[in-house]
């Protein structure tokens, strides 16, 4: 998606996007933490944004391999 970017715009590109898919009852805690804490572990740095019923975790290209790892050994499973 980064061609889309307008010529001239102030963009950080090289970014990978995990989905997490939803809905997420509201009442149900933890959800993100337990998705972004094994990258904490590895002091992976990411962005998170959350919608009403699904969630993203965006991690740079270049900590994309140790994130597949982090999170395959906290037990996630990738698609």
């Amino acid at each position: 998606m980064e061609e889309h970017v307008a010529e001239g715009a102030k963009a950080e590109t090289g970014w990978v996007c995990f989905k997490l898919h939803g809905p997420f009852p509201f009442n149900q805690t933890g959800v993100l933490a337990g998705f972004i804490n094994p990258l904490a572990e590895y002091r992976i740095p990411i962005f998170a944004i959350s919608t009403f019923d699904t969630d993203y975790v965006l991690v740079k290209e270049e900590f994309l391999g140790m994130a597949m790892q982090a999170l395959a050994a906290a037990g996630h499973e990738l698609q």
